[in-house]
């Protein structure tokens, strides 16, 4: 099944580049991109942590993550530079450029 194609004064595009370039242009993007951190939590930090985070926020470039467990907020301060290799790896891109625990 050929896919569909928009036609512009400048080119063919498909349209997953289509959509993709709108979503790059537009804010809705880092809301997406929130919504798919959010759902990767349990799976890149495992079922303790995700049971204990309260909030997860994507502001941009930032990762504001929020508990309110003392041992756990200094045990991901410590982590701070895996949790963002690890989400920009599960997204597939440089999402993540800075991790703040609450």
């Amino acid at each position: 099944m050929e896919r569909p194609r928009i036609f512009t004064g400048m080119g063919e595009y498909s349209m997953q580049h289509a959509l993709q370039a709108f979503l790059n242009n537009s804010r809705l993007k880092y809301d997406i991109q929130a919504l798919q951190i959010t759902a990767v939590w349990e799976e890149l930090m495992g079922k303790t942590v995700s049971k204990y985070t309260e909030k997860l926020e994507l502001v941009k470039g930032t990762l504001f993550i929020t508990t309110s467990i003392a041992p756990l907020k200094q045990e991901l301060s410590y982590q701070k530079d895996l949790i963002a290799g690890r989400v920009n790896e599960k997204l597939g891109d440089f999402v993540v450029r800075d991790v703040v625990i609450r």
